[in-house]
């Protein structure tokens, strides 16, 4: 599993006094980022692989500006060009939202999916849901 803290900013919080809807498929992006780090090291966008083809997002309780928030992020299924996960937010020890989402592994300059590399493979299989 990856994990990552957020601290909630007061813009994010919208006028029923909770972090807006919105921002939520923010934050699991925000938690890919070591994914992101395994096909583009540098985080370059010159070199950029990974394109998100699919996501939803499962509201299960409000989340609030002040307190801290933690991402968690897990391999679902690693298939031949792409890879699906699985995330959830807590806050204060409670799961407050959930989400899947699928990345395809692209090749900007050749306009086309390309396989995922073995090694790449092999570190997203230490981080599968059990």
């Amino acid at each position: 599993m990856f994990e990552k803290v957020i601290d909630p900013r007061v813009s994010e919080t919208d006028g029923a006094g909770h972090i807006n809807n919105t921002v939520i498929p923010v934050w699991f992006e925000s938690g890919r980022d070591e994914i992101f780090r395994l096909f583009t090291p540098d985080l370059s966008f010159d070199d950029w692989k990974m394109v998100i083809i699919h996501f939803d997002v499962d509201f299960v309780h409000q989340l609030f500006y002040g307190k801290k928030a933690i991402v968690k992020t897990w391999i679902k299924e690693v298939g031949n060009t792409s890879l699906k996960v699985y995330e959830e937010i807590h806050q204060e020890g409670r799961l407050c939202a959930k989400g899947n989402a699928v990345y395809v592994n692209f090749s900007f300059s050749k306009q086309k999916p390309e396989r995922i590399p073995d090694d790449i493979r092999e570190k997203l299989s230490g981080h599968l849901i059990r």
